[in-house]
């Protein structure tokens, strides 16, 4: 299950965004305030995805993979948004 939810957030990051905010506590003590996760939603929800996964799954522990994928995760996010805004 976890696998393709992973597929899907690939595909769809603010559809599992919204989910995991309507159907779990997987944002729960991850951010200080609101504002950081709906900035995230809106400009970067593969990073916020990422950022959210090592908070909950590593503890907060950035090591040098950690941060290459989050780097991954922000040139996705930042090819896609170009992508939208040519309009292919």
């Amino acid at each position: 299950m976890p696998l393709l939810i992973g597929i899907i957030a690939l595909c769809a990051p603010r559809f599992v965004i919204a989910m995991l905010w309507l159907f779990s506590t997987w944002f729960t003590g991850v951010f200080e305030t609101r504002a950081w996760p709906i900035l995230g939603f809106i400009f970067l929800p593969l990073t916020l995805l990422w950022y959210s996964a090592v908070t909950n799954w590593f503890m907060g522990e950035w090591n040098w993979w950690q941060m290459l994928v989050l780097v991954l995760a922000i040139f996705g996010d930042l090819h896609s948004e170009r992508n939208v805004s040519r309009g292919e």
